[in-house]
């Protein structure tokens, strides 16, 4: 079974990342959107927030599962029996930071990534920038499902 995690705090999920992971599908029988819980992150969002919202996303897929997990992102893989990382890349930035983790986690622990490259009407979108049109009291919607 080819079994795939997305990690993330997913504060908030955003377009760009429903994008990847509906993109992600055939790839895999099963996708596995992880939040990351780290007590040391203060999150906009609470957990249940977060988690309520990526359910409500891909209600309608049955391949899609949310699971929430602390500590290394390789381990959580190897808990799950998921082989692959799936992350997306809106830039070359992006990849700059997410090519050496994934070649520590093949190294150390034997788990590939898999880089989806972000569809153009999605690259400008990230979730610091939803927080901060969020906090700044502007309307965010069409950057979230």
């Amino acid at each position: 079974m080819r079994i795939a995690v997305f990690p993330g705090s997913f504060d908030p999920i955003t377009l760009g990342h429903v994008d990847i992971i509906q993109r992600a599908l055939p790839l895999f029988d099963k996708i596995i959107i992880a939040i990351g819980v780290n007590a040391a992150k203060q999150t906009m969002w609470t957990l249940e927030e977060r988690k309520s919202k990526i359910e409500a996303a891909f209600k309608n897929d049955a391949k899609v599962m949310v699971k929430n997990y602390t500590g290394l992102t390789a381990a959580f893989c190897k808990e799950q029996k998921a082989n692959y990382i799936l992350r997306g890349l809106r830039n070359t930035t992006d990849f700059n930071y997410e090519q050496t983790i994934a070649q520590a986690n093949e190294k150390v622990n034997g788990v590939d990534s898999i880089f989806l490259i972000s569809s153009p009407e999605y690259s400008h979108i990230s979730s610091s920038i939803v927080r901060d049109i969020a906090r700044n009291d502007g309307d965010y919607n069409s950057l979230i499902p």
